[in-house]
């Protein structure tokens, strides 16, 4: 966003365990249904987009301006990222698909995916 509205420039992105897209529609977010074992799962995940966007979760009038940055056009001329997810994790789809994204667009971005899951 700050791209887009010739706001001040920001320096990088430093993002752990990142919440990226509300569309829940990844492997790791298939695996992580209904764990009940006391982590994150896809079902709290759901319910936490839903405090966010409403009605519109996972819906196509969604927007990255909506913090959804996976539902960008293009990640071009960001600023550079560390990422970082555990293997195991709900999020370790997404954010390894905006990290390649960020690389198609010609941005920097380091990306780490720890074995297990404790991020």
């Amino acid at each position: 966003m700050a791209r887009d509205q010739q706001a001040p420039k920001l320096c990088g992105q430093l993002l752990s365990g990142p919440m990226l897209d509300d569309r829940n529609t990844t492997v790791s977010a298939q695996q992580s249904l209904d764990l009940n074992d006391g982590s994150y799962d896809t079902t709290q995940n759901r319910t936490a987009w839903g405090f966010v966007l409403g009605d519109r979760a996972a819906g196509s009038d969604v927007s990255c301006y909506n913090v959804a940055p996976a539902r960008a056009h293009d990640l071009f001329r960001l600023p550079q990222a560390y990422i970082d997810v555990g293997l195991n994790k709900l999020f370790r789809d997404e954010a390894v698909a905006y990290t390649l994204r960020m690389w198609e667009g010609g941005s920097q971005a380091d990306l780490h995916v720890w074995a297990g899951g404790c991020l």
